[in-house]
């Protein structure tokens, strides 16, 4: 296939990218290329793209279902792999008319929880016999990156059949004890219910739902994890309690009780995420809430007072629990995050600072944390 100006400059930055610490390619016409890097904008390149060189990344990234996608609702996704082995999933989208693009490079090894600074705690995650695993957070909190990390601790330990099911498949997971079978939006199925209620037929220990975007692949998540397959998967919410209230309230108000009544008798844990840039400027951190799915926490689901939520993880830390006032005032603690940035972040600063003043969340926490 000829060469292409515009494919060979697009593959030059995606090839940069990696090695500079950037996270994001911002590629659109009209404008110069940036990067994110360590959570800022900026120019990386000042070639300004033009409407050829867009609509030429497109003709040659995107297959024809994603092209059809592209023109009938202004957006298409995709993973893709550098020519130098990086992984990347890249949204097209159109800006006032003109084609834009965001590639996120995706990381090339599955770190450890310690080395993502996650709660040690999480790694139990990856061992629960069944049920419904909701990893929360806004977009690039670090969402696929954590349960990419629970299925590799899976499928380096467990004989399990792994199956996700993404849009696009992000992060590619080659059999090691488990068998790993990936399937793709566009590719190989339609949509997201579809393909949950298909998996009841191809033998899953372990399912990885890409995102919970509408009712139907809620009640097909339910399902699967009802008939005992452990089931993960993500929302778009600020934090754990929003996001019960938001699995719930996305079904019809006369579906609202028995999916309560569903969702308190499946769910193990909600974990919610946000990052934070570090105080030493050597990339970001997450602070990290964490709901469990006890007895006590699944009666207050099921009698509807999520209210109540917030209390029962403030004082979970025992069981493994955490708000994110005691994971901010842990990691200001520990120096990770300034103190005086993070504290406007806080649901109460008062107990924010009492936090801090007495040692943030539990030691086995900070034991793991540090380690």
């Amino acid at each position: 296939m000829p060469s292409d100006p515009a494919l060979d400059a697009f593959c030059r930055l995606l090839d940069t990218l990696p090695s500079s610490g950037a996270s994001d390619l911002h590629l659109a016409a009209g404008r110069a290329a940036h990067w994110r890097s360590h959570g800022e904008l900026e120019v990386c390149d000042a070639r300004r793209w033009s409407d050829a060189d867009m609509d030429a990344l497109a003709a040659r990234l995107l297959d024809p279902l994603r092209r059809e996608a592209l023109e009938n609702s202004g957006s298409a996704d995709l993973g893709h792999s550098s020519q130098s082995g990086h992984r990347y999933r890249i949204n097209f989208f159109r800006s006032l008319g003109h084609l834009a693009l965001v590639a996120r490079h995706l990381p090339d090894h599955f770190a450890s929880l310690a080395e993502l600074l996650l709660p040690p705690t999480l790694r139990e995650l990856a061992y629960l016999p069944s049920g419904l695993v909701l990893v929360t957070g806004v977009t690039g909190s670090g969402k696929s990156t954590t349960l990419a990390t629970l299925i590799h601790e899976i499928n380096a330990n467990m004989a399990r059949h792994i199956l996700t099911i993404e849009d696009p498949v992000e992060f590619v997971h080659a059999s090691i004890k488990s068998l790993v079978s990936h399937r793709e939006l566009g590719t190989d199925t339609p949509d997201f219910a579809l393909a949950v209620r298909a998996a009841m037929r191809e033998d899953p220990d372990v399912i990885l739902v890409g995102e919970l975007r509408d009712t139907e692949t809620m009640r097909a998540a339910l399902i699967a994890a009802e008939t005992g397959h452990l089931v993960f998967s993500t929302l778009h919410t600020g934090d754990a309690v929003g996001a019960v209230e938001r699995f719930i309230g996305a079904f019809p108000g006369e579906e609202q009780e028995l999916a309560r009544h569903r969702f308190s008798l499946v769910i193990k844990a909600v974990v919610a995420q946000q990052l934070l840039p570090r105080a030493d400027q050597k990339g970001r951190v997450p602070a990290v809430e964490v709901l469990r799915g006890t007895p006590a926490v699944t009666n207050l689901i099921a009698s509807a007072r999520t209210a109540q939520l917030y209390s029962a993880i403030e004082s979970g830390a025992s069981l493994g629990m955490q708000t994110y006032d005691q994971s901010l005032a842990q990691l200001a603690g520990d120096k990770l995050v300034a103190g005086e940035l993070v504290r406007p972040l806080t649901r109460n600063p008062e107990s924010f600072d009492w936090l801090l003043k007495n040692g943030g969340v539990s030691d086995k926490s900070s034991a793991g944390r540090r380690a």
